[in-house]
């Protein structure tokens, strides 16, 4: 397991990366995974719920499928984050069916965690908030085409979910996204600053081969600051 701390926009993450086992099920790599990630989080004073964003990667589908439905059942109440996920089989470093990031920020006053669910209320939150902190789930679409996906759904939904928590894309401290491994990176960035009025100030692009449903071709995650 990868153990980091971060000191960040005056706040303090945890971030931790693993695979599960090997020759273990998606559902029992994935409790196993949580388990080990809760025990990391104790020892840091923390629990799961001050986690504040989920990631994860199955080797194939049915992985990613089964991993999913553990994850809903796991951070539940007051351990729902903002959650994406991904097929990525070339990430994987051993025989793994199922691979998780997960990030958490150390509690303190003014810092409380509040969901903002979608309507009607789905598996994915649409945001959290933490004090100053916004944090989108991963954002994506089934569309024809990158630019369809992006200039139509994706981000005129990040839009409007930033300004519905009081924040902008000049306010975006971070942008990360999931890119098919069919597309061009240049691309992306092409659209992206065609797109928005103000690029990230960080900008990422990770490359995956799936997602939740076929014909995604990105899914878009975002951090960003806002008046608390």
């Amino acid at each position: 397991m990868h153990i980091g701390v971060t000191n960040w926009l005056g706040m303090e993450f945890i971030e931790l990366s693993a695979e599960c086992e090997p020759g273990t099920t998606a559902r029992v790599g994935t409790e196993s995974l949580f388990a080990a990630f809760a025990d990391v989080l104790g020892d840091h004073g923390l629990t799961l719920a001050d986690s504040l964003r989920s990631r994860l990667f199955g080797r194939d589908r049915a992985a990613r499928d089964e991993a999913s439905d553990v994850r809903g059942e796991t951070l539940a109440g007051p351990a729902r984050a903002a959650t994406s996920s991904y097929i990525a089989p070339a990430l994987f470093a051993s025989g793994a069916k199922v691979a998780m990031d997960l990030i958490a920020r150390r509690p303190g006053p003014g810092l409380e965690k509040a969901i903002r669910e979608n309507e009607p209320p789905r598996l994915p939150c649409r945001y959290l908030t933490c004090g100053p902190l916004i944090v989108l789930s991963g954002q994506t679409a089934v569309l024809p085409s990158l630019e369809v996906q992006l200039k139509t759904d994706i981000l005129p939904r990040i839009t409007a979910y930033l300004a519905e928590a009081g924040s902008s894309w000049k306010q975006v401290v971070q942008t990360t996204c999931y890119l098919h491994a069919s597309q061009a990176p240049d691309r992306l960035r092409g659209l992206f600053s065609e797109a928005v009025p103000v690029m990230p100030q960080r900008f990422e692009i990770r490359f995956v081969e799936g997602y939740s449903a076929e014909g995604k071709l990105v899914e878009v995650e975002v951090t960003a600051m806002r008046e608390s």
